[in-house]
């Protein structure tokens, strides 16, 4: 299926709301003015896109589903450290914090 051009800025437009609902994906859009409320996720898919997904090719929708999701576990959330947690990965800080809740 190939998808409508949608002009550059053009995120609120009824053209994208159509596809998103014929893809059946929810749109996400902050609020005017706000350029900082996403740009965690944004970093994220940046990250999910330049590392794992243009890198490989899925066959069917459950393949990339199934792909994607054991990189972000195996890879995101296990090995790779993360500049906003001290460097450690995801689950180091998380093991770190919950064991510090504990003791206290």
């Amino acid at each position: 299926m190939l998808l409508p051009l949608v002009e550059s800025g053009q995120y609120t437009s009824e053209q994208l709301d159509r596809v998103a609902r014929d893809l059946d994906v929810r749109l996400s859009v902050g609020r005017t003015g706000v350029c900082w409320d996403n740009a965690q996720q944004e970093s994220f898919w940046s990250t999910l896109k330049t590392e794992y997904y243009h890198r490989h090719v899925f066959t069917t929708r459950a393949a990339a589903v199934l792909g994607v999701s054991a990189w972000i576990e195996n890879v995101y959330n296990r090995r790779r450290r993360h500049s906003a947690l001290g460097m450690i990965s995801p689950v180091a800080f998380e093991h770190r914090t919950t064991t510090a809740a504990q003791a206290a």
